[in-house]
Formats: C-alpha cells, structure tokens, sequence
C-alpha cells in the first residue's frame, strides 16, 4: 500500500459517527440473518422428515452456518459491507490497501463473535481507545470501519 492510501484513511471525516452507525448496522444485519433463517429451519425441518430425523441436526449449526455466508458474501464482495453497513452507509477498509476478500470478511465476523461473546459490551471500549475508532477485531485484522459517502 502507498502512502498516500494511508493517509486517505487517516482523514477524521471518515470516522465521524462510524460507532453509531455500527451499532445501527449491526441491528438490520441481525434482523435479516433471523429472517434468512426461517426458510432454513423450514428446508431442515423437511429434510429431517425426509431423513427420519437425522436431518434435524443441522438446527445446530443452522443460525452460524446462515451468518457465515451472509458475511462472506456481503462483507467480502466489492462494496466491503453488508447490507445493513450500507444502510448505515460505511464499509470495512483494509489498512494495507487490499480489498476485502470473503475469508477475511469471515475472519472479522467470527472474532466480533468471540469478543462480544467474552468481552460484552466492553468490546466498544477499544473504539474509544483508537485512533480510527477500531474495535478490537478490527485491530487483530487490520481493518477498519469508515464512512462510505463522505
């Protein structure tokens, strides 16, 4: 990455309200992940009958399964945010300049699971602590959460 795409993402209008606005994204993505999540429990219920209940195991894995891909799929495709990040109009900027690919958009979605899962809402407080408003999986990747239009 040059130097200049560095500095582009040091500008303070890029971050400004960018917590809010995770915050707010974070709400509609979760809403559509529960709603993608019925026709699956629905397909699984089926494929249990069909299977004579062996089916009915991928209820476990059914939600994380449906997250995963909602990511990768969003997350990692040329606009680098999902749909509730556009909503919310920011994306996820790498720091050494590359595009966002699924794997890591992925890798950012799980390691805001587990931070959530063992910090609560203390995950927010990293936020407050950097520079460009990194949480801390963002700081692990080397990404970070900007204003789309600006």
């Amino acid at each position: 990455m040059n130097k200049r795409t560095v500095d582009a993402l040091d500008a303070p209008r890029l971050y400004d309200g960018v917590r809010t606005r995770r915050i707010m994204s974070f709400l509609v993505d979760y809403a559509i992940v529960a709603l993608l999540t019925i026709p699956a429990a629905i397909v699984v219920a089926v494929l249990g009958l069909l299977t004579f209940g062996l089916g009915w195991g991928l209820y476990a894995i059914l939600v994380p399964a449906i997250a995963i891909l909602y990511v990768g799929f969003t997350m990692g495709s040329r606009r680098q945010a999902t749909p509730g990040m556009r909503l919310a109009g920011i994306k996820v900027e790498r720091l050494d300049g590359a595009a966002m690919d699924p794997v890591l958009a992925v890798l950012h979605g799980v390691l805001f699971w587990a931070s959530v899962t063992v910090l609560t809402p203390l995950v927010l407080v990293v936020g407050l602590m950097t520079r460009r408003k990194q949480l801390l999986h963002d700081v692990l990747l080397g990404t970070a959460v900007v204003r789309d239009r600006v």
